[in-house]
């Protein structure tokens, strides 16, 4: 842990004020996010009208767990090894980190660039509301929070198409138990509920079932699992595999020209 860090761990007993939820904002970036979902920069300023709560509790429920605080003492930098591309393609085959290279060379991304949106949304937050900045282990937190979201497709394997997002969102929803995460869950079902048919509701409780059953997954120490087996991290994690969660496969879809989202058994 950095010294800043251990200064500012001092006063995590001491939650920052929380600002009032605002719905009608938070709803208009739902909107816009449903009719976009690739929209990233939406579900951060979502999560800044609505979530305050949420996130303070979420780092509150990491920080006082033991791995929340080794991690704090190790302050590592998960960024760091998930930009390694390098370290990450020296890695097993079958590997957590081979997945995650495959994952980001399949979709173009870049590890980093969630981190940069988490942090210009938190620059125009503090902007527009006047609102003090993040002490620095929250900051830290919150990054590592965001750089989790990649990994946890790769576990999850569910995909970064519509429904494979909606399907991710319900699982985290589930396993973070957060309101805000909640709503956009849910207006992620329903928007996939539309084309999908009943099937998607038992296919999305699977998903919720299986989020309620894993593990702390903010806290878990990711930078020591990209060595290890996917099989094996999905155990560990008790994510499970795939197929135990979902014995008809995994589903995607996005939506068409028409606004339908075709639904498709990967």
């Amino acid at each position: 842990m950095t010294g800043s860090q251990r200064t500012a761990m001092d006063s995590v007993a001491k939650p920052p004020p929380v600002p009032r939820a605002q719905w009608l904002r938070g709803f208009r970036a739902v909107r816009q996010l449903i009719a976009n979902p690739d929209d990233i920069e939406k579900a951060q300023d979502f999560g800044f009208y609505i979530g305050h709560r949420d996130e303070e509790r979420r780092f509150q429920r990491f920080v006082s767990s033991v791995e929340g605080q080794q991690l704090l003492r190790e302050g590592t930098s998960l960024l760091s090894a998930l930009a390694d591309r390098a370290a990450l393609a020296e890695l097993p085959p079958d590997s957590l980190g081979r997945a995650y290279l495959v994952y980001l060379e399949e979709n173009g991304f870049a590890p980093e660039s969630l981190q940069v949106l988490r942090r210009s949304a938190q620059a125009r937050w503090e902007r527009s509301e006047d609102a003090p900045p993040l002490d620095p282990t929250r900051a830290w937190f919150r990054d590592r929070a965001v750089l989790c979201h990649d990994l946890f497709h790769v576990a999850t394997g569910y995909g970064t198409d519509h429904v494979g997002e909606a399907t991710l969102l319900i699982f985290c929803a589930a396993e973070m138990r957060s309101r805000a995460t909640a709503l956009l869950a849910l207006g992620a079902f329903l928007e996939v509920w539309r084309s999908a048919g009943r099937g998607w509701l038992v296919y999305a409780y699977r998903a919720w079932k299986r989020g309620r059953g894993a593990k702390h997954l903010v806290a878990q120490p990711w930078e020591k699992l990209l060595s290890l087996p996917l099989d094996q991290v999905r155990g560990t994690t008790a994510v499970g595999a795939p197929t135990a969660a979902h014995p008809g496969g995994i589903l995607a879809g996005s939506r068409d020209e028409a606004g339908v989202i075709r639904i498709v058994n990967r």
